[in-house]
């Protein structure tokens, strides 16, 4: 049987740390890193995430505002908002809640951002870094930056030298940004998606295997090369009529046929999704530890 990666545990090991350097930053320069999560709208699933990030943020000592904006708001008033959040030196990492309205144009709105407060790492110029490999000045997408964190507790190395890496997904969000992690870590990478031919053999021959493609339970176990470390991304509501809410929640990996094959795997709930706002805390202690010329730490 596998070993299970516990995101709770290794969320909550980013989160302490992101704390004692936060405390140590105010100590020695003043400067309390500051978040400024912005959302548009009310889908309920965004309000969670934003009052998860809020309370998150409280925790690790950040000034922490948010901006809850009717769902009639303009765009311009919207870029407007940004503006001034940019030039605000309180806050030293902005977040726009995705999805916006119809009406507003979701990619003018991230490169609206400042690169040096992008801490989502969506902007144009940090792609451009994390693409060339400029990792020491880049901010990278919080999930596959977790997922790394994760592929490096697991294997025990950050050097994936000689090691076969497939990605199932090419989002911009998750596929395209953990492959180049993946390839910054010397890792051999492919990148597999729908029209991958046999995906199932592609897939047999990852040491790392990495699901972002946002079908539920679609990785079966024979698909995973015996000791692979399986990295599940996926977040999918499946309908399960003996649960109290009517659904589960299930991952791009049907874990129970991959727990025994692989060496290590992330569960769904339990696994990457927590990682990921731990990571956006980090990336905002790393802004604001640049702000003050301190070495921001490494997580």
């Amino acid at each position: 049987m596998a070993e299970r990666i516990d995101g709770k545990v290794i969320a909550a090991e980013v989160l302490d740390k992101v704390k004692a350097e936060t405390e140590k930053l105010v100590a020695e320069t003043g400067v309390q890193p500051g978040i400024a999560v912005v959302i548009v709208g009310e889908d309920p699933a965004s309000q969670f995430y934003v009052r998860s990030k809020g309370k998150r943020a409280d925790e690790c000592g950040f000034k922490s505002v948010t901006h809850r904006l009717p769902a009639e708001t303009s765009e311009d008033a919207l870029l407007k908002l940004i503006g001034e959040l940019n030039d605000d030196a309180s806050i030293h990492g902005i977040l726009v809640q995705l999805p916006v309205p119809d009406h507003i144009d979701d990619g003018k709105v991230i490169q609206a951002i400042s690169p040096d407060k992008d801490v989502d790492g969506f902007s144009f110029v940090n792609v451009g870094k994390l693409t060339t490999g400029q990792l020491g000045s880049a901010f990278v997408p919080c999930t596959p930056a977790g997922s790394m964190v994760m592929i490096r507790k697991a294997l025990g190395t950050s050097d994936l030298s000689g090691l076969n890496a497939v990605v199932v997904g090419r989002s911009n969000i998750v596929g395209k940004p953990m492959a180049n992690l993946l390839i910054a870590a010397n890792a051999t990478v492919t990148v597999a998606h729908s029209r991958t031919k046999d995906l199932p053999s592609v897939c047999r021959a990852a040491d790392i295997l990495v699901a972002a493609v946002g079908r539920p339970e679609m990785i079966k176990g024979e698909w995973v090369k015996p000791g692979a470390c399986v990295i599940d991304v996926g977040i999918n509501r499946v309908d399960d009529p003996s649960s109290e809410k009517g659904y589960r929640v299930a991952g791009d990996v049907d874990f129970d046929e991959a727990e025994k094959v692989a060496g290590s795997i992330t569960p769904v709930p339990g696994g990457v999704g927590l990682m990921t706002v731990a990571m956006l805390m980090a990336s905002t202690l790393i802004s604001a530890c640049r702000v003050a010329g301190k070495e921001p730490p490494s997580f």
